[in-house]
């Protein structure tokens, strides 16, 4: 069986071995991704969105007959005749489990629970996302509990393309919800080489609407949603390329970057304040993707003398008014100095995996700071502060629902580290990720090998496991 893992061999070409993840996300066979149904159906839908943003960017708003003619036609595409994928049995089973396991990830950033109590409503009167509800739950149980030869999943999920081709033409919330969480489920075992172009059909759908992080309703949670995804994709090419929507697109219309941080404050939220961690970390991304750019392919993109220094400067002291300036909610509620990592426990969901987006933003900038710039030495200043921080975060905070957002950080955090028993608690982490939530996790302990130059045996996995508090 494939564990992950780096054969006892040498790894001939390093280079080539970074992105040279299993052929499935998962450590056990998994033959979905290299089903031809589904590699035909997820092309279809690809090809459906781009299709749509290619021909939906109006220049003018609908006239009232146009849209109660839209009206009349998504009515009849909700009555469509549908076809029975399950039992009653088994959909009571994968709602239950899209409340309980799936649905909590969805929401990370999310007080109101959008995807768990709105959502499910809304699908009750529209197949389309009822069976995309269905599919990423089927995904998540197959994957979780290591389910081969079922077909449920591929099912559910062809269903909902089906029903959602003849409706992708309406700018109904409920539609774009749909896709977004295809758009998950294909995410759970993507090969890392493939990460992006699961995501660039959403990513032209959202542009092509002009959809962004303050847009209202259902939208803005769906977006966040999304926008968390593409931020993953970012920190996945390790410094090669930003988001597919650029951090720019992520704004209301006409809001410029400089007032990214009065644009977030005004809501007064704690889950626009978590928000504002995922946009600086694609900022973050965006200025490493631009100076790797501008360095080995020469590309003039302000990325050059002092306007760099502008920009990285800029970016560094709009993370740390981030840091100062979070709401009680994100704040924790208690740390215990331990080794080698620290346990921050929070209270929030949104404070988890924020406060270790923060960290890792810190630390991309950090591996760019120009030499010309001199700061003040804090610990903030240190990148293996910020990694111990990282990993202590996951120890201490269980919660399934920043479980999986936290393997990218957890993959740059871990590797700093030197020694083997931070590299034993890193993949013993590494690894509950993927048997707790069922998301592709253990091929980055693959690439963190690679790092650190050595195989990790089993035994040495097992070396301080009385320091890993994680429970299920």
């Amino acid at each position: 069986m494939n564990d992950g893992s780096l054969s006892d061999a040498t790894v001939s070409n390093p280079a080539e071995a970074l992105f040279a993840s299993p052929s499935g996300a998962t450590s056990w066979p998994d033959e979905f991704s290299h089903d031809p149904g589904f590699l035909a159906s997820q092309e279809e839908l690809r090809c459906m969105l781009f299709n749509l943003a290619q021909s939906a960017a109006p220049t003018r708003a609908p006239s009232p007959d146009i849209q109660e003619q839209d009206l009349t036609e998504l009515r009849d595409g909700e009555q469509a005749p549908t076809r029975p994928v399950l039992s009653n049995l088994r959909r009571i089973q994968y709602l239950k489990n899209y409340v309980a396991q799936v649905a909590p990830w969805l929401d990370m950033f999310d007080s109101q629970c959008t995807f768990r109590v709105q959502i499910p409503a809304l699908a009750r009167s529209f197949p389309a996302l009822m069976n995309a509800i269905l599919a990423i739950s089927a995904r998540q149980m197959e994957r979780k509990e290591g389910i081969q030869n079922s077909f449920d999943s591929l099912e559910l999920y062809q269903e909902a393309i089906r029903l959602l081709s003849p409706l992708l033409q309406m700018r109904d919330p409920k539609v774009v919800a749909a896709c977004v969480l295809l758009c998950c489920l294909e995410m759970m075992s993507a090969r890392a080489q493939d990460w992006q172009r699961h995501l660039e059909g959403c990513a032209a759908l959202f542009d092509a609407f002009e959809m962004n992080g303050f847009s209202s309703g259902l939208l803005q949670a769906v977006f966040w949603c999304y926008a968390r995804m593409d931020l993953c994709g970012a920190l996945i090419s390790d410094g090669t390329k930003s988001t597919l929507l650029r951090p720019s697109k992520w704004l209301t219309p006409g809001c410029h970057e400089d007032d990214a941080a009065q644009l977030f404050e005004s809501a007064q939220s704690p889950d626009m304040h978590a928000n504002y961690a995922v946009y600086l970390c694609a900022k973050s991304c965006e200025l490493v993707a631009d100076r790797t750019q501008f360095v080995e392919l020469a590309i003039q993109n302000d990325c050059t003398g002092e306007t760099f220094n502008r920009r990285w400067l800029r970016l560094w002291n709009d993370l740390q008014h981030w840091l100062d300036s979070r709401p009680p909610e994100l704040l924790p509620i208690h740390t215990t100095s331990t080794k080698p990592f620290p346990h921050i426990l929070f209270l929030q969901w949104a404070a988890i995996s924020s406060n270790q987006l923060y960290s890792t933003a810190c630390i991309l900038l950090l591996n760019l700071m120009p030499k010309s710039i001199k700061l003040q030495s804090t610990p903030a200043m240190s990148a293996l502060w910020h990694a111990r921080r990282i990993c202590g975060i996951s120890l201490a905070n269980p919660h399934h629902g920043c479980l999986n957002n936290a393997i990218q950080p957890l993959w740059i955090a871990g590797r700093l580290f030197s020694h083997i028993s931070e590299h034993a608690i890193i993949i013993d982490l590494i690894r509950h990720i993927e048997a707790q939530t069922g998301w592709g996790a253990c091929w980055r302990i693959r690439d963190l090998e690679l790092a650190w130059g050595y195989r990790i045996s089993r035994s040495d996995r097992n070396i301080d496991r009385q320091r890993f508090p994680v429970t299920g």
